[in-house]
C-alpha cells in the first residue's frame, strides 16, 4: 500500500451567512500548513467544507422565503466556494453535508453505533443555543443583560437559549471519560495548545453525561435509518464530514482511500467548537473502533474591538474588503505573520499597513527588485557567472541552511509566525549583504567585475531560495518572484522545490534571463506621493 498521506481538516463552516475573515483565517493556514507539507516531497490532502442541515439554516431559508436547499446552494455557490478562489485555497476536497455521499455515510455509522448498543431512546429537555446549534450545560450560560435581563443567555451569543423538550436519540458518551482521559495521559500533543488541552481533560473529568445525538423537532437533516421522524442532531452529522469525504462508508475503492487517508494528522478549528472535537468525536470514532485523529488545534479567535469576530454583531469583515487594498498574498503573510496560532489576536487596519510597507514592499519587494535592476543595468538581464566566494558569502549560504531548518521546523509544528518571521530574517540580512558589499560601487570598477558578478548571483540564488520558502504563505506573489529568477527553466516548477533542499548552493543557472517585474507589492495608494 502507498504510504499514508497527511491529512488536514478545516472545520465545515456553517452556512447561515456568508464568510468572514475568521473563516478565512483558519482555511488559510490549513492552505499554508498542506503545501508546506507538499513543498517538503510529502503527498497531502487538504478537505474544507460547509455544514448546510440544523435549526439555524433551516429558520434562515425561511426568513428569505426559500427552501433549506436553495438557501445553501445559494450561498456555497455564491460566497464559500468562491472565497476559497480569492485566497487561492488548494484544497483537495469540498464537503457539504448536503451531498448523497455523506449522508450515506453518516447513517452507516450511526447505524453500526446503535448495532453495537451506543445508542438508546430517551426524553430530553433542557437549553438549547441555536446559535451554537448546541446543548448547553449550567457553566455556559449566564444572566442576560439590557433587554435579556431576567433571562438565561449563551456566553458565546450573548442571545436567550431555548428550552427543549423532545424524545430522542442517546448517545452514550458517558462510557468513554475513562478511556478519553487515558488517551490524552498517553498522547499529550493530540490536543494543542496545551491551554486547550487542560480544558478537554478538566472537562471529562467532571464527567461526562450522555447526549442526544437526534432531534425530532428539526425537519432540515439527514434522517435516522431506523426512525424516519428523527434527524441526525447537526453536530453528529457535521464530524463526520472528516471520514465520510475521504471515502468512509462507501464501495471499495473508497474504502481503499479511507485507509489511505486516515487517520487525520490534524484537525484545525476555532477554540469555540474544542469541546465537539476533542470530547464527542473521539468518543464517537472509539465507539466505531476506529482511529483517533492525531491532533486537534483548537486556535484563538480574531478580535474586532476586543470581541470575537461575528456577523450578528457586525464585526464580520469580509476578506474581499483586505485583498482589495492588500492583495491576496499580503493578506496570507498578514494573518499568519501578526498573529501566533493558537493564541487570540486582533486586527488592525493599522498594523496591516505598517507591516505590508515594512516587510513587504520595502523588504522582499524592494530586494527583489533592486536586484533584477543591477543584472539588467550591469549584466543586461542574464545571470552572472560567481566567481570565489568570500567569508561573507559563505555565510549567508550557511545561514540560509539555519533558517531553512528553522522555518521547517516551526511550520510542521504550526507555528506559522515563527516559520514566517525566520525566513523575514534572511531577507533582511540579505538586503543587508547587498547594502554592505555595494554592487552600485563595484560596478564602477572595471576590476571588481568578478566580485559584482558574486555578489548579484548571491543575492538572486538567495532570492531563489527565499521565494520557495514563502511559496505556501505566499503562492501568487513567489510564482512571479521564480519566473523573474529565470528558475523556471533552471530548477523546474516553483512547487515542485523540495523546502528540505532548497539550502543547496547553485541552483540558478548562470546566463539565465532575468526580468524586471511590476513591484510585487506596489506601494498602497495614501503612501503614493
Amino acid at each position: 500500500m502507498p504510504e499514508k498521506s497527511f491529512y488536514a481538516t478545516t472545520p465545515i463552516y456553517y452556512v447561515n451567512d456568508a464568510p468572514h475573515i475568521g473563516h478565512a483565517y483558519t482555511s488559510v493556514a490549513g492552505d499554508v500548513l498542506t503545501r508546506w507539507h507538499r513543498q517538503r516531497g510529502e503527498t497531502a490532502v487538504y478537505l474544507t467544507g460547509t455544514d448546510e442541515h440544523g435549526t439555524k439554516v433551516e429558520r434562515k431559508a425561511a426568513e428569505h422565503d426559500v427552501s433549506p436547499q436553495e438557501w445553501v446552494d445559494r450561498l456555497v455557490e455564491e460566497h464559500w466556494r468562491p472565497v476559497l478562489e480569492t485566497l487561492e485555497i488548494a484544497n483537495d476536497d469540498f464537503i457539504r453535508t448536503t451531498e448523497a455521499r455523506h449522508k450515506r455515510g453518516v447513517q452507516h455509522f450511526w447505524e453500526v453505533l446503535k448495532e453495537k448498543g451506543f445508542v438508546y431512546p430517551a426524553p430530553f429537555e433542557g437549553p438549547y443555543c441555536v446559535g451554537c446549534e448546541e446543548f448547553k450545560v449550567a457553566a455556559d450560560l449566564m444572566e442576560g443583560t439590557g433587554e435579556y435581563e431576567g433571562q438565561l443567555v449563551c456566553k458565546v451569543h450573548h442571545k436567550p437559549v431555548e428550552m427543549l423538550s423532545e424524545n430522542n436519540w442517546f448517545f452514550r458518551l458517558s462510557d468513554f471519560g475513562d478511556r478519553l482521559l487515558e488517551h490524552y495521559e498517553r498522547n499529550p500533543n493530540a490536543v494543542a495548545p496545551t491551554s486547550a488541552r487542560n480544558e478537554v481533560v478538566a472537562f471529562i473529568k467532571e464527567g461526562l453525561n450522555d447526549i442526544s445525538m437526534s432531534r425530532s423537532s428539526v425537519g432540515w437533516g439527514i434522517p435516522l435509518p431506523w426512525d424516519s421522524d428523527q434527524v441526525v442532531y447537526v453536530w453528529f452529522d457535521a464530524l463526520l464530514n472528516y471520514i465520510t469525504a475521504i471515502g468512509y462508508g462507501g464501495d471499495e475503492a473508497a474504502e481503499q482511500r479511507f485507509a489511505q487517508t486516515w487517520p487525520a494528522d490534524v484537525h484545525l478549528i476555532g477554540k469555540d467548537i474544542l469541546r465537539f472535537h476533542a470530547i464527542f468525536w473521539p468518543a464517537m470514532l472509539m465507539a466505531a473502533e476506529l482511529p483517533l485523529p492525531k491532533q486537534v488545534f483548537a486556535h484563538g479567535w480574531l478580535l474586532v474591538g476586543g470581541e470575537k469576530m461575528s456577523k450578528s454583531k457586525l464585526t464580520g469583515i469580509a476578506p474581499s474588503d483586505i485583498t482589495d487594498d492588500f492583495g491576496v498574498d499580503a493578506f496570507r503573510y498578514y494573518f499568519m505573520s501578526a498573529i501566533h496560532f493558537g493564541s487570540d489576536g486582533s486586527f488592525s487596519w493599522e498594523d496591516m499597513r505598517d507591516r505590508y510597507s515594512a516587510e513587504l514592499a520595502n523588504g522582499l519587494g524592494n530586494l527583489a527588485s533592486r536586484s533584477a535592476a543591477m543584472i539588467g543595468k550591469y549584466f543586461e538581464g542574464r545571470l552572472p557567472e560567481p566567481g570565489a566566494y568570500t567569508n561573507m558569502d559563505l555565510a549567508l549560504q550557511d545561514r540560509l541552511a539555519t533558517v531553512a531548518d528553522s522555518a521547517d521546523a516551526h511550520m510542521v509544528k504550526l507555528n506559522f509566525s515563527a516559520g514566517i518571521a525566520a525566513i523575514r530574517e534572511f531577507v533582511e540580512e540579505v538586503n543587508g549583504y547587498v547594502t554592505t558589499q555595494e554592487p552600485w560601487k563595484l560596478a564602477r570598477d572595471p576590476e571588481q567585475r568578478n566580485r559584482l558578478a558574486t555578489v548579484l548571483y548571491t543575492v538572486a540564488e538567495s532570492l531563489r531560495a527565499i521565494a520557495v520558502l514563502y511559496a505556501p504563505v505566499m503562492p501568487g506573489i513567489c510564482e512571479e518572484l521564480w519566473q523573474s529568477l529565470g528558475a523556471a527553466e533552471t530548477a523546474g516548477a516553483l512547487a515542485d522545490q523540495n523546502v528540505r533542499q532548497v539550502a543547496d548552493w547553485g541552483v540558478l543557472r548562470p546566463g539565465a534571463t532575468i526580468t524586471k517585474t511590476p513591484p510585487l507589492f506596489p506601494r498602497l495608494e495614501e503612501d503614493k506621493a
